[in-house]
């Protein structure tokens, strides 16, 4: 492993997005945050790609960061009733577990190595949970075995450690536990929240966050607020299935855009 100033030479001295078209990219990409957070779940994973294209992968997960966390904070303030700790129960260990495994193996796996093993993951998954909705009806039992909660936990702590990309695999957990939209938001604004807040300190150690991209993330704020208000409106309007088919949609689309682009 490097040592601090070692990973904060390799990863904190590219200077961040100044030209016109990088500041339009990273707003959209925090308007787009706020969005995923308090709205439509999912839509998120489309920041992953956007910032990546305006910065190096592993340095944008780092300006990500504090701005997922602001956004988290936006939507535990309004959806803080609606959350179902006995699924966040049964994840949370395993998440820790795997944001430790992930930034153990930061230095050691590279972008196109993980993408498409979590791709490969989700849509192995979402095919599940398809069939599951199709072959049983609505009294059949949720998945409470501990396996399923310990394996999709890892890989969600995995994947938000190395990639901010945990979206579609609590997207996978959430539906399988068949929440109404609002406890799905809620559930997952807290999840979020506190995994976010746990890589802080991992991703200041890595270097990935630095004073110069904390200062960037204070000028896209007001534009995630913005987003987060517009989430709030977007599920207040949209109907509980087409919620549901949105969210797998995007899931899918997000997993085979890692695919593709590895």
């Amino acid at each position: 492993m490097f040592g601090r100033n070692e990973k904060k030479k390799r990863y904190g001295e590219t200077k961040l997005p100044l030209d016109i078209g990088d500041w339009f990219v990273a707003g959209l990409c925090a308007i787009l945050i706020g969005i995923a957070k308090t709205g439509l779940p999912g839509v998120g994973i489309l920041v992953v790609p956007l910032m990546a294209s305006i910065m190096p992968a592993k340095e944008s997960t780092g300006v990500i960061l504090p701005m997922l966390v602001f956004a988290d904070v936006f939507a535990v303030a309004y959806y803080r009733r609606h959350a179902v700790w006995g699924h966040l129960v049964r994840l949370m260990p395993w998440a820790v577990a795997g944001i430790v495994v992930g930034w153990y193996w930061m230095d050691k796996v590279s972008d196109s190595q993980l993408k498409p093993i979590i791709a490969v993951i989700v849509l192995a998954m979402l095919g599940l949970h398809v069939v599951r909705q199709r072959l049983t009806d609505h009294d059949t039992p949720i998945p409470t075995q501990w396996y399923f909660a310990a394996f999709l936990g890892l890989v969600a702590g995995v994947t938000t450690m190395m990639a901010n990309a945990a979206g579609p695999i609590m997207i996978i957990y959430l539906l399988a536990m068949r929440l109404d939209k609002h406890a799905f938001i809620g559930t997952g604004a807290w999840y979020f929240l506190i995994l976010n807040c746990v890589k802080v300190p991992f991703s200041w150690q890595l270097g990935l966050i630095t004073p110069a991209s904390l200062g960037f993330n204070l000028m896209l704020f007001p534009l995630i607020a913005v987003g987060a208000a517009a989430g709030i409106v977007f599920l207040k309007k949209i109907p509980q299935k087409a919620f549901n088919l949105l969210v797998q949609i995007l899931a899918a689309a997000a997993a085979m855009n890692m695919l593709i682009r590895g």
